[in-house]
């Protein structure tokens, strides 16, 4: 069976999944809000799918309103890594946002299996008053590679199954969506009328007075080359010593998710050919924190060489490269390990509170990650600590013992599943009962730190 008649039939497969999503009773959401106007920007560039969301919410009712919601389907959701969204006031340069609280939520009334997402205004939308919101969304695992085993002379294809229509629960006067492949090179894409193609964008739309629920499904089938770099499982420990410094270990375990690579490898001509093995990666960056020193890369087999650190004073950037070049279905397990100063994390809140602060998320650029484990490792006599993370994780505690340790060592362990790299913000660990009982000259080290607010908002 060729190419593209395997791709008509998963069209085929896609629409009756759709209808199948679409059927049933009508949805009994409240129809007090419309959409004037809705845009959707779908970047494809990379194997994280970002979409950009700009909707203007208008209040059609008699009562105020002041949640928006927001639906995803099945898949989609089973895939979403991360859900922001802003009130947008002002044109061009002059515009301003504000953050709004964002929450799944559960609703019975919808579509089978469809997902919502509940945005929180700042203040009610009154009857006629209009707002305008941005929503960012983040799908990990979204591009299946198209032929799924490739050559080491092939480039990667890959497909995106969405809508050229937006999933909402209210109707949307007027609505378009684009599409920005990483190259020129689509090899087919789905046809909803109006639909135009311009270099490396696809747009579909504009679409005019739309019901609720509307779903028309697409497939586009396009060039990716870039690295798929998806971390199994990362585990970072973060110990803090009595003696005023942080040593952090991070353990990875690292697949190539593209098409996977069949056939011999021949090294002369990858190193001889530069279009060879194009959708493989030879190395990875990693962002550090500033002031790092005694830096280490190995694997199983010992010390990897092949490692370049930058640092300059805002930050620390460590180059990478494996034994091996990575291809579609191959793994890599390595460590990395580096120490910094303890008083770069700490600081004081104005209630007294002391906690360290540090960053959440994997290091390592333009990666997912299926599972995250980070544990804050404290030093002996701390007791009840707690950790303030800006999303939900899971947390507990544990106890590890080290040399000359007494009654060990209590630690945070924060667990997360489908991480990005907007995962990366800070988190703080209360360091209170401990510094308590720490006694001179470890204190100097709060003499010049900063003074914020609360520990838990307005982080630095």
């Amino acid at each position: 069976m060729g190419a593209m008649a395997i791709l008509r039939l998963a069209l085929v497969f896609s629409i009756l999944t759709s209808f199948s999503l679409l059927a049933g009773s009508s949805p009994s959401l409240s129809t007090e809000l419309q959409i004037v106007t809705a845009e959707r920007r779908i970047d494809l560039t990379s194997h994280i799918v970002k979409v950009f969301l700009t909707l203007k919410v208008e209040n059609i009712g008699e009562s105020s309103a002041s949640e928006v919601l927001l639906a995803f389907s099945p898949t989609e959701a089973d895939r979403l890594a991360m859900v922001k969204a802003a009130a947008s006031a002002g044109k061009k340069k002059k515009k301003s946002y504000l953050p709004l609280d964002v929450k799944p939520t559960d609703l019975p009334d919808g579509p089978n299996g469809t997902k919502y997402y509940l945005i929180h205004l700042l203040k009610p939308l009154g009857k006629g008053e209009a707002i305008s919101l941005e929503v960012l969304y983040i799908l990990t695992h979204s591009l299946e590679p198209f032929p799924v085993e490739i050559s080491q002379s092939e480039s990667q294809l890959v497909y995106y199954r969405d809508s050229a229509k937006i999933l909402s629960p209210y109707p949307i006067k007027q609505q378009a969506t684009f599409l920005k492949t990483p190259s020129s090179r689509v090899e087919s894409f789905t046809r909803v009328v109006p639909t135009d193609r311009a270099n490396t964008e696809l747009r579909y739309g504009p679409y005019e007075e739309q019901p609720p629920f509307s779903y028309s499904p697409i497939i586009v089938h396009f060039e990716n080359n870039k690295a798929f770099a998806v971390v199994e499982e990362l585990v970072r420990e973060i110990e803090i010593s009595h003696w005023g410094s942080i040593q952090v270990t991070e353990h990875y375990k690292l697949v190539h998710a593209g098409a996977r690579h069949k056939g011999a490898f021949s090294r002369v001509e990858y190193q001889s050919r530069p279009n060879s093995g194009v959708s493989s990666f030879k190395n990875l960056l990693a962002e550090l924190p500033p002031r790092v020193h005694s830096v280490y890369y190995r694997d199983n087999i010992g010390n990897i060489s092949s490692s370049r650190l930058r640092t300059n004073f805002k930050k620390s950037e460590l180059l990478i490269e494996p034994r091996y070049p990575l291809f579609g279905g191959w793994k890599s397990t390595f460590v990395i390990g580096y120490g910094v100063p303890l008083e770069d994390f700490l600081f004081e809140a104005a209630d007294g509170t002391r906690y360290l602060n540090y960053s959440f998320g994997c290091p390592l650029a333009e990666t997912v990650v299926d599972k995250l484990t980070v544990k804050v490792v404290l030093p002996e006599g701390s007791k009840n600590p707690s950790a303030v993370v800006p999303f939900p994780v899971e947390q507990r505690t544990e106890r590890k013992y080290s040399y000359l340790d007494v009654v060990g060592r209590t630690v945070v362990v924060l667990e997360k599943s489908n991480v990005v790299p907007e995962h990366n913000s800070p988190f703080q660990t209360d360091l209170w009962d401990w510094l308590m009982k720490t006694p001179y000259p470890f204190g100097e080290i709060w003499k010049n730190e900063p003074t914020l607010a609360s520990p838990r908002f307005n982080l630095p």
